[in-house]
């Protein structure tokens, strides 16, 4: 059982009952440590298969660790209290429903489930759902219950706190009488189960001998405690986790769990799992460099025995069209070297990255398949402007009037919309047709919406295709919705990318600049795979399909939807965001936009605790590949339709140059990030290929700046230094551009690097 483990796993699995922390790196075994710590702590007749519980993150982690202690021993897994820390609670709940104060039939709200109650309790409270939006009181209860507090525990320090915490009394009181509990309660009822409960809290203290915990980093403070309480009776606390791999700060993840686990409990005890299994050497020391700019860490390097070899592949590229290019001629090379495509990925930081690799891949016809998400033109912010867009060239289109007649919401309930498929149907007109023939309140709702539409079609007829899009997001709501979402600064994100992605269709279809609403003059471009939609016929010349701007991209998009996503089974490439990366591998990883303000994120720039996250998100990211790790990025990047210019990543010159292998020259660049000046720029100007230049020329023409820009009557040069008004002092390490368009990258005292367009910042210079 234990003979093959390396000298470090054995000592974890053999160790004595008592604490323990165990630091274990990325590919050093560490389900292999906990399942056979399980089997070995069985089979020694240190613990019976009743004292002993195993607690994970996901169902799919507790099902391998069952079916992996089920080949070591031959026992009946399935009465092992092995889950996930819902699950488990869960199941103590129902064991304990009466002292639980439920009922024995309770059911479970998931997060969709959870919101439509709250939506259904503010609409019946006559709760104003604009000054309280669902979604925020959603967060808000949530947040209270996984800090472990009650409305009566929340601190309240003004009138709309007070509220918020009134609106949470009520959400409780639903929630009884109704039998229904979403999953932070479960966590925190078990807890209160536990705390006052003392037979019960003494029963599953004495039951349970050993407690092994994985992904120990991803604990919050209320599932730290409830752990911490099971063990009170002298159980053995067995964590297992990695610091450096804490990325879910967002979901209250409390990386100082481990800190605190040490001191309090392990208290020196603390097991490392270095040797890794996975990556070559190059990898490891150039994510072992990285991570070591992280303050605060436990400690720990990564090695390997199976020799050093390919050094990290850089490449930048002058364009993001070009970065998505150049990865894919680097996956057509992989492929014919033999690699099959589900053993390369490729990584993003932001969800709306994958537009511009997708858009590649489709054309090449590559099958590719996106892990734990949608493929762009699927996701739901994206189909929902698609829909107000394909009204706007068809207001017959019942398909996309449903999709988003109340979306936002507009009153517009299902009684309505049965009345108008009714009337639609007697008179065989589509449903946009019918609206006059519904008769009271919703009627009047679809008449408002309909006018709507009309509205934006004539508003935007002499829009560009990009402008359209931009008018519609707008007009239309879903941009208000979406700002006052939780999870909408990623779909705002999306957004802003289906704006590039239709200023990338005209200029690449010929479209651009023309009215999006109207046929062109003639023709410049049909898309062969597209749809004729008029024909002019002219005596002995061939048909020529023409298409409005807007008509041709929305086939485009529903052609790029519907073909290149790979079928079950199917041979296809990995695409997916860091976060859904973790815990997977790849023979070939690509990582990129790694540039400032994408990777590190902008959002995390203004604090060091959100840099050093970003820093462990890029950890992550390296350390998933085994035989070859490329990086890039690109100087411009389409944003809001327009081109914009960006600084490398710092994370780049985190990594040792004896590690790292450019694929286009590379210019030293120096810049001080304490707010020092830079000597020569982080963003020095250089051509396309990294070459100094004086003034490098953009990719669509003209000059991209230089060591100076001119701004009106004021010049900004590079080391400069200058003040704003809302982010204090700085210093340029970075220019671009030129006059009104031009930018300039700031490194900040207080708040890090931010690039300001000079034209609009009003910045003044620090003698």
């Amino acid at each position: 059982m234990i003979e093959s483990l390396n000298p470090q796993q054995r000592a974890a699995v053999t160790l004595e009952p008592r604490h323990a922390l165990v630091l274990a790196g990325a590919g050093s075994g560490k389900t292999r440590v906990l399942t056979t710590r399980m089997a070995w702590l069985i089979q020694t007749g240190q613990v019976t298969p009743y004292g002993l519980m195993a607690v994970t993150f996901t169902n799919k982690a507790a099902r391998e660790m069952l079916t992996r202690v089920a080949a070591i021993l031959p026992i009946d897994t399935r009465g092992l209290w092995v889950g996930t820390f819902h699950g488990l609670c869960n199941r103590m709940l129902r064991a304990h429903h009466r002292d639980a104060g439920l009922p024995q039939t309770f059911q479970i709200l998931d997060s969709a489930d959870q919101l439509s109650a709250i939506k259904r309790l503010l609409k019946g409270a006559g709760i104003d759902d604009d000054k309280y939006p669902p979604r925020d009181v959603q967060r808000f209860i949530n947040n209270a219950k996984e800090s472990g507090l009650r409305p009566a525990q929340v601190e309240v320090w003004d009138n709309f706190s007070r509220k918020q915490v009134e609106i949470y009394e009520l959400y409780e009181a639903q929630c009884q009488r109704e039998g229904v509990v979403d999953f932070a309660e479960l966590l925190l009822r078990a807890y209160e189960l536990l705390s006052r409960n003392a037979p019960i809290r003494e029963h599953y203290q004495r039951r349970f001998r050993h407690i092994l915990v994985d992904e120990f980093q991803d604990t919050n403070a209320l599932q730290y405690k409830w752990l911490t309480l099971l063990a009170g009776g002298g159980a053995a606390l067995f964590a297992v986790g990695d610091d450096d791999q804490s990325i879910y700060a967002f979901r209250g993840a409390n990386v100082g769990n481990m800190a605190d686990f040490e001191r309090d409990y392990a208290q020196g005890n603390v097991i490392r799992l270095e040797q890794n299994y996975r990556s070559y050497g190059h990898i490891l020391d150039a994510a072992n460099a990285l991570i070591e700019h992280n303050d605060g860490r436990m400690g720990k390097n990564l090695w390997t025995d199976q020799g050093a070899g390919e050094p990290v592949r850089i490449m930048e590229q002058p364009s993001d069209l070009l970065e998505a290019q150049w990865v894919l001629d680097e996956i057509r090379s992989l492929v014919a070297d033999g690699c099959p495509r589900h053993e390369i990925a490729i990584l993003y930081r932001s969800n709306a990255q994958s537009r511009v690799i997708e858009h590649q891949l489709f054309t090449a016809g590559i099958p590719y398949r996106v892990y734990g998400g949608l493929r762009f033109f699927e996701r739901q912010e994206i189909k929902h402007a698609l829909a107000y867009m394909r009204l706007l060239a068809n207001p017959g289109d019942d398909t996309a009037w449903l999709r988003v007649v109340n979306f936002p919401a507009r009153g517009i309930g299902a009684r309505t919309l049965e009345s108008q498929a009714d009337a639609a149907r007697t008179h065989g007109v589509s449903l946009a047709d019918a609206v006059p023939f519904v008769a009271g309140r919703g009627g009047s709702s679809l008449a408002q919406f309909a006018t709507l539409i009309a509205q934006m079609r004539e508003d935007t007829r002499r829009l560009s295709l990009p402008e359209l899009v931009d008018h519609v997001i707008a007009a239309s709501g879903l941009r208000a919705f979406y700002q006052g979402e939780r999870e909408g600064a990623e779909r705002l994100e999306n957004l802003s990318e289906l704006i590039n992605a239709a200023a990338a269709f005209a200029g690449e279809s010929g479209y651009e600049g023309l009215p999006a609403g109207e046929l062109p003059p003639s023709a410049p471009f049909a898309p062969l795979d597209a749809p004729a939609l008029a024909t002019d016929e002219v005596a002995g010349a061939a048909d020529v399909n023409v298409m409005t701007p807007l008509s041709a991209f929305l086939s485009h998009a529903s052609l790029e939807a519907g073909d290149n996503q790979a079928q079950a089974g199917q041979d296809a490439v990995q695409m997916m965001t860091v976060h859904a990366a973790k815990g997977l591998e790849f023979k070939a990883v690509f990582v990129t936009g790694l540039e400032e303000g994408l990777f590190p994120h902008e959002n995390s720039l203004l604090e060091q605790s959100g840099l050093e996250e970003e820093r462990r998100l890029m950890y992550v990211a390296m350390t998933r590949a085994r035989e070859r790790l490329y990086l890039s990025l690109a100087q411009s990047r389409m944003l809001h339709g327009q081109t914009r210019y960006a600084m490398r990543s710092r994370f780049l010159e985190e990594v040792p140059e004896e590690h790292v292998k450019w694929l286009t020259p590379r210019v030293r660049e120096s810049r001080s990030w304490d707010g020092g000046a830079a000597s020569s720029g982080w963003n020095a100007p250089r051509d396309a290929f990294g070459r100094p230049d004086s003034g490098t020329t953009s990719p669509r023409g003209g000059r991209v700046g230089g060591a100076s820009v001119t701004v009106g009557d004021q010049q900004f040069r590079i080391g400069q230094g200058v003040r704003h008004a809302r982010f204090g002092e700085g210093t340029i390490i970075g220019l671009s551009g030129q006059g009104q368009d031009a930018q300039a990258q700031i490194q900040f005292q207080d708040v890090g690097a931010k690039t300001l367009a000079l034209g609009i910042a009003k910045l003044d210079v620090v003698a």
